[in-house]
């Protein structure tokens, strides 16, 4: 479900209050790991963190006046969910996250191609949301981003 709201804090206040807790205590691992170049937005009616124009003049292809993506944030009717692209680019980093995942919850792994799905009632492996949100800088995003799309055409 999509927000229509402007601000990451405004997306967070019109949660509810057992929501917030969850998102932001994720927001706030994002933000303390996340490499030095990745700016947070809304993006998509959801929170976005995002390699700027500034870094990436080129923009995402699909439309080039946003920025290019790499990590998403949302509360779901059911669940909460963390949309990772380095997940869905690079099948080794997928296959540490699938084999580190059973060492920090005890949630089973409920996961599209770069959707991790969370249940809020249960604990946050927010341990490896850290680590996973260290593995990339923005260099090396636009590196990876750039070779798929030119597998692509």
């Amino acid at each position: 479900m999509q927000s229509k709201e402007k601000t990451v804090e405004a997306y967070l206040e019109a949660l509810p209050e057992d929501r917030q807790a969850v998102m932001r205590a994720i927001r706030k691992i994002l933000l303390e790991n996340l490499p030095t170049g990745f700016v947070e937005t809304m993006s998509y009616g959801m929170i976005g963190y995002v390699v700027p124009h500034e870094l990436y003049p080129t923009g995402y292809h699909v439309d080039p006046s946003l920025p290019l993506p790499f990590i998403n944030l949302a509360s779901q009717k059911n669940y909460i969910a963390l949309y990772h692209m380095g997940l869905y680019a690079d099948p080794d980093m997928l296959e540490w996250f699938r084999q580190e995942f059973p060492n920090h919850t005890k949630q089973k792994l409920n996961m599209g191609k770069s959707c991790i799905r969370l249940k809020p009632n249960q604990p946050i492996p927010l341990k490896l949301i850290a680590e996973l949100s260290r593995q990339i800088s923005p260099a090396e995003w636009i590196l990876r981003y750039e070779s798929i799309q030119k597998k692509l055409t």
